[in-house]
């Protein structure tokens, strides 16, 4: 006779969070403003001006965008700030910077928003394998933001996992 294989980790207190759940669908688009520079070094306000009122808008609609320079010119902030002001009524949300400033602004504001009620006095795994772009920002913040109410904070799966924090 066989002994009956019991799933201790699924009848345990144990909470998996999966960063990935939280991850804004989407398309992620990236502006590159180097085209609107006078030979993608330097920025001629007028020229800049008149390529932003030309430029088709409507092209990022519902989309997330990430504004940068592929070049190493210096871009004052007011440009930057034009650019963001033009894809307001379009983009579901801007950043300057690459994609991964674009992803880090998307979770920075999702885990700040967390209710982390349903944690308290608990022990929590963040998982650690996404097949989406988690920003390693996101893994700090969700601990930082953990650690106030979890008893117990881990990383990785339930079968294998690194501790990182306990409360005493």
């Amino acid at each position: 006779m066989q002994k009956e294989i019991i799933n201790r980790v699924a009848k345990s207190k144990l909470i998996t969070i999966d960063l990935e759940d939280f991850y804004p669908e989407g398309k992620r688009v990236v502006l590159d403003i180097s085209e609107w520079l006078v030979d993608g070094i330097f920025l001629k306000e007028v020229d800049f001006r008149n390529s932003l009122a030309a430029h088709d808008w409507s092209a990022y609609q519902g989309n997330y965008v990430a504004v940068y320079c592929k070049t190493d010119a210096i871009i004052p902030s007011w440009a930057f700030m034009l650019v963001s002001l033009e894809l307001a009524p379009f983009a579901k949300k801007v950043a300057i910077g690459d994609l991964t400033s674009l992803e880090t602004l998307l979770f920075s504001e999702i885990i700040l928003q967390l209710d982390i009620e349903e944690y308290r006095n608990k022990p929590v795994i963040v998982k650690g394998c996404t097949s989406k772009p988690i920003p390693e920002s996101a893994y700090s913040l969700i601990c930082t933001k953990l650690h106030t109410v979890a008893s117990k904070i881990m990383y990785g799966e339930a079968c294998s996992f690194v501790p990182l924090s306990q409360k005493k």
